[in-house]
């Protein structure tokens, strides 16, 4: 074996030991990341997509650019899951409007009735199949685990982050949160940012995970509303 090949396996051998050693950091990230998601979508599916791309990473990783692999891989392998739940298609367009009228006619429901309704409710009230009403909730749970700029709307769809400059966008949101009372604050807080489930802060708070479920569309819609007044 000549000396340049064995530079390059034990090259390849240090970029494979890099992605072992964070590989229960990605086990962890997938975890975390499927109990925010509806029972359809597999861990599994999420772990692999998530190790191939550290894998990817490993080998690319210069460290006299980025003195943390970690820190450099974090965000693209969360990224890489992201974009596979992206991939499902579950979201399109005509989705997104049912999405619409089924959280719509959930928060009226829950008014008057103070508990969600079933999707055979759903599907009475709305007079759609309960297959739509079914494979609608499944994306719209899926899509509560997307960045804002993906629930925002995309540029293809003339989306708000596309007409609005970032500062704008960060008073609104800022705007948005004051008229929410101090319990709702926090769910938003431990929703977005600590990345909870809807169970944990459901435990924390004391409320329903059907109406933390809605404070967070709420928010959206509410985000939605008033950018669009920009």
């Amino acid at each position: 074996m000549s000396g340049t090949d064995v530079y390059t396996q034990e090259l390849k051998h240090r970029e494979d030991q890099l992605a072992l050693q964070y590989l229960p950091a990605v086990k962890a990230m997938s975890f975390r990341l499927k109990e925010r998601l509806p029972s359809s979508i597999d861990y599994m599916d999420l772990c692999a997509i998530g190790t191939e791309e550290l894998v990817k990473l490993a080998r690319r990783y210069d460290e006299t650019q980025n003195d943390s692999f970690w820190g450099y891989a974090k965000t693209r392998v969360y990224g890489a899951m992201l974009d596979y739940l992206r991939s499902l298609d579950t979201v399109s367009r005509s989705s997104r409007k049912l999405i619409k009228e089924i959280d719509q006619a959930i928060e009226l429901y829950m008014s008057e009735h103070d508990e969600e309704p079933s999707n055979e409710e759903l599907s009475i009230l709305l007079g759609i199949e309960l297959e739509k009403i079914h494979e609608a909730r499944i994306a719209s749970d899926i899509y509560t685990v997307m960045p804002l700029d993906d629930q925002l709307g995309t540029p293809e769809e003339g989306g708000i982050l596309e007409r609005i400059e970032h500062d704008d966008l960060i008073e609104a949101i800022q705007n948005v949160l004051m008229t929410f009372d101090e319990r709702e604050q926090i769910i938003i807080q431990l929703y977005y940012f600590e990345e909870l489930t809807l169970k944990e802060i459901s435990d924390i708070v004391n409320i329903t995970e059907s109406r933390i479920s809605q404070i967070h569309k709420s928010v959206i819609r509410r985000i939605k509303d008033t950018v669009g007044g920009y």
